[in-house]
């Protein structure tokens, strides 16, 4: 689904984004923007856990500096979502290899920094 990853650009099923992305249920929710910038707390995901996923990936940046709340990590884990936080880079195959096998996952992946 995912085929590319650089610094400030992705491109999802042929289309090239360059606003970070959620992907919720296999569709893109492009211009994806936090209330906090670097940090992603539940506010900023209500789309996503609408959607009642069984994973929630989070791709932080190149150089990872975009980071979950506190708030946010305990609202997933009592809700038996779990989280991956990872670099872009890296959530970019993690997401991928989970879409693939059928998983109900959903991702936000930060572009940049």
């Amino acid at each position: 689904m995912i085929e590319q990853y650089s610094f400030g650009n992705i491109v999802i099923s042929g289309v090239t984004y360059i606003n970070d992305v959620k992907i919720i249920q296999g569709k893109v929710v492009p211009e994806w923007w936090r209330k906090r910038g670097h940090f992603v707390d539940v506010d900023d995901i209500q789309d996503i856990l609408r959607s009642k996923p069984d994973i929630l990936v989070l791709g932080k940046g190149s150089p990872g500096q975009m980071k979950s709340t506190g708030s946010l990590r305990e609202f997933l884990k009592d809700n038996g979502i779990e989280l991956i936080e990872e670099k872009t880079s890296k959530a970019v195959k993690t997401f991928n290899r989970l879409f693939k096998k059928g998983k109900n996952v959903s991702v936000g992946f930060h572009l940049s920094c």
